[in-house]
């Protein structure tokens, strides 16, 4: 079992009347979590949502009812709550009338909770993302000479918890289970998308553009659909936690440009599952755009398991200068250039060094990676 850096977290923030979100993809590990956690506190219950005897007792706002059933327990986990009607409502009335119960609600997607959740719970909830495996979370239980034996399968197959570790042919298998089976269900489910078709033409599309720069425009012509349409799919995808996007900085210089955007895929084997693409990487001319994507979202699980707030970028001037990753706090810009060799040096580019100085800058690749778990 590989405990996830969540743990430690989430722990802290029992009995201290809020109730815990817990988002995150599906099949990353929030139920295993969650039942592990349920098995160490005394007067716990699992209740999963999906399944109707579950719904039928918690799907009510009599907080009478609620009381009969929950007042002896301690801490209940509602997974999957989202399949709950009226889930905010109940979830507030349970942290009003019933305070000395401790509430963790799972779901796969932010925009089927989280809609539901926003204006009931104001004040009420602390709210956590759970990822696929972290490199840091790895540590837990291998060396970084063993972790880093493995650093070609992590971005071949990924780092779903069912995933890692497997032979190539079952991690094959099983991400393109995944890939299949759960990765557009609750974007189908919820929001009754009527050409499902469309998404996996644009997840396509995008899987081919990590590392670039990508043009809703360029988009729209190659899947033959409309931008506001391309956006709108955009925007679910990122709240299904399949995609995320990161901005391009800029501080007026007319030179830099100031309203791009790069998209990576929160995990890679979902990424080479859409493009049927799981070869070694000595087959590949995609291993820089694999390595880029990898370092962004191990840096984003670091700062999201560690709360560290920060605002994150890519660089680029008009005549092709640019950073593959940027990040902001307190004023300070830390910047880092991603190089799956070794033997590939980087330096700021000159533009760079002269609008920003006093900038940190580091070279992160294939032998120094565990520089992206340090502040």
């Amino acid at each position: 079992m590989i405990a996830r850096d969540l743990q430690q977290v989430i722990e802290n923030q029992l009995f201290k009347g809020k109730v815990i979100i817990l988002y995150g993809p599906r099949r990353v590990g929030k139920t295993t979590f969650c039942k592990q956690l349920v098995s160490t506190v005394p007067g716990s219950r699992y209740l999963n949502c999906e399944l109707l005897e579950n719904k039928l007792v918690i799907e009510t706002t009599d907080s009478q009812l609620l009381k009969t059933y929950l007042g002896d327990l301690n801490l209940i986990v509602l997974d999957e709550a989202h399949q709950i009607h009226d889930i905010g409502r109940i979830l507030k009335i349970i942290a009003d009338e019933i305070p000395q119960v401790q509430i963790i609600a799972t779901g796969s997607s932010s925009f089927d909770i989280g809609n539901r959740l926003a204006e009931p719970l104001t004040g009420r909830a602390r709210e956590y993302l759970m990822l696929p495996f972290s490199i840091h979370e790895l540590l837990n239980t291998a060396d970084k000479i063993s972790i880093a034996g493995n650093l070609e399968g992590m971005l071949r197959f990924g780092l779903y918890p069912e995933v890692y570790g497997k032979p190539e042919t079952e991690a094959i298998e099983e991400i393109n289970q995944i890939a299949g089976t759960y990765l557009y269900r609750d974007i189908l489910q919820f929001e009754r998308l009527r050409r499902p078709e469309l998404l996996v033409n644009l997840l396509t599309a995008l899987a081919l553009q990590i590392g670039q720069e990508v043009s809703l425009n360029e988009v729209s012509r190659l899947i033959k659909e409309h931008v506001p349409t391309v956006q709108r799919y955009l925007e679910l995808l990122e709240k299904s936690y399949i995609i995320f996007r990161l901005r391009s900085f800029s501080r007026n210089s007319r030179k830099e440009i100031a309203h791009g955007q790069k998209i990576y895929f929160y995990d890679l084997g979902i990424r080479n599952a859409l493009i049927r693409n799981f070869n070694p990487l000595k087959l590949r001319d995609d291993v820089g755009r694999l390595w880029e994507n990898f370092c962004v979202v191990e840096r984003l699980k670091f700062n999201l398991n560690n709360r560290r707030l920060v605002n994150t970028y890519f660089w680029r001037t008009y005549n092709q200068k640019e950073i593959d990753y940027i990040e902001e706090s307190g004023g300070q810009l830390t910047a880092f250039e991603f190089k799956y060799s070794p033997a590939k040096t980087a330096v700021p580019p000159k533009e760079f060094s002269e609008n920003y100085g006093g900038s940190r800058f580091k070279t992160v690749h294939r032998e120094n990676f565990y520089e992206l778990l340090e502040d």
